[in-house]
């Protein structure tokens, strides 16, 4: 494969994470982009079903040589993935926490400490029961955000309430159904449009955002600023992630030792949603 030729690809195997509705991937592109382009790397992209979809996926791609590197996203304990691209000779990074790498570079966002602020934040504005709607419990890094919330909840004597979603608007309209019995008087969502979701879903039952509950996302994007009201949220650089995914490839594709490049600090603005 030439130098003109050379590829890295994405797949994202999920769903309800199609490119045209999840504002985070575009962000990430565009950093990838930047930095791979001038230097004569295209990026591939896939969206798939499942884990064993995007497995087929890098076997293919290594056997017919269309990649010469993948990001790897949404890691599990023990994620058979990383096993996969050592056998395959495929360079590749992990965006993630560097436990789950197992010798692989990894581009590393402290979801804990993040998740911690988000309680921190809720909590000195008065808010006494707060719900939490995660992404799916086998990520690693939903694990570390649950254990964000508990830890500062626990700390600060909180009552932590838990939904668990699938980032998609519609289990975000779900969870928030089953979260309001236990009386929140604020949610934390682990993404933008599920926070979304719960806007509306609120609105509809008449209860007033932030004068009933108050509403946090976790990425920060367009959609938030433009929301009725604006959504508060954890706001990553996440074109700044996307750049570093793409130097940690371009070291990983020249055969550079495995290391950790540490996310930009992300910070929590506050907006129209929360009192």
């Amino acid at each position: 494969m030439t130098h003109a030729q050379r590829r890295v690809g994405l797949v994202l195997a999920r769903a309800s994470r199609v490119l045209g509705e999840e504002p985070y991937y575009h962000e990430f592109l565009e950093g990838l982009e930047r930095v791979l382009t001038p230097a004569g790397v295209s990026v591939l992209v896939k969206v798939v079903t499942d884990r064993a979809a995007e497995n087929e996926t890098y076997e293919r791609w290594a056997a017919e040589e269309r990649a010469d590197g993948v990001v790897l996203v949404d890691l599990t304990s023990e994620d058979d993935r990383v096993a996969l691209v050592h056998r395959l000779g495929l360079p590749a990074v992990v965006l993630g926490a560097p436990s789950t790498a197992s010798g692989l570079p990894t581009v590393w966002t402290d979801d804990d400490g993040y998740a911690r602020e988000a309680i921190r934040f809720l909590a000195e504005r008065g808010h006494k029961v707060i719900g939490h709607i995660s992404g799916p419990m086998s990520f690693v890094h939903t694990q570390l955000r649950r254990e964000g919330t508990e830890a500062e909840a626990a700390a600060r004597g909180l009552r932590l309430l838990h939904g668990e979603g699938d980032y998609s608007y519609e289990s975000g309209r779900a969870v928030i159904t089953g979260l309001l019995g236990g009386g929140p008087t604020a949610i934390v969502c682990d993404n933008d449009l599920m926070a979304l979701a719960v806007l509306d879903e609120l609105r509809e039952r008449d209860l007033a955002v932030p004068h009933d509950i108050s509403v946090v996302a976790w990425d920060d994007s367009a959609q938030c600023q433009l929301a009725v009201p604006q959504l508060s949220a954890m706001s990553h650089d996440v074109g700044r992630i996307g750049e570093l995914a793409a130097r940690a490839l371009l070291d990983a594709m020249a055969g550079a030792a495995p290391a950790v490049y540490q996310a930009p600090t992300a910070h929590l603005v506050a907006r129209e949603s929360t009192r």
